[in-house]
């Protein structure tokens, strides 16, 4: 029995999946997703299982767990992370150009990030106003 454990990260949100064999259920933070009250995170989760064969979903129990960040971040993290676990169980690159062919942000992560405060004003683009009355 062949189990994988893969991460994937988004923001400030890391996730990590453990993809199994079992029976097509999918586990978000110790709780069930077809449970999981917010409708938006659910199907932002489950992205990459719609677009895959049927059969493999039917076949792998996946174990998602998320922490940091927001809801979105972790929703989109875990979606990476469950992304890559199915391409790394099924070792198939017929799944990984599915999935790249519907979109690429599933396998690669966004590489963007906050810009660092820089002096004269209260971020990093905008300056304090000036007032001279």
């Amino acid at each position: 029995m062949v189990e994988v454990i893969v991460s994937g990260k988004r923001k400030s949100a890391v996730a990590r999946a453990l993809v199994k064999q079992g029976a097509g259920r999918v586990y978000f933070n110790e709780y069930p997703l077809e449970a999981y009250p917010n409708e938006q995170v659910k199907q932002r989760i489950m992205e990459p299982l719609n677009i895959i064969p049927e059969t493999l979903r039917k076949r792998v129990d996946i174990y998602l767990t998320a922490k940091g960040g927001g809801v979105m971040g972790q929703a989109d993290a875990s979606r990476i992370a469950l992304g890559r676990g199915l391409v790394k169980y099924t070792g198939s690159e017929e799944v990984k150009s599915i999935l790249n062919e519907y979109d690429r942000s599933i396998l690669s992560g966004d590489p963007r990030r906050t810009e660092p405060k820089k002096f004269g004003g209260p971020g990093p683009r905008r300056r304090f106003q000036k007032s001279y009355r």
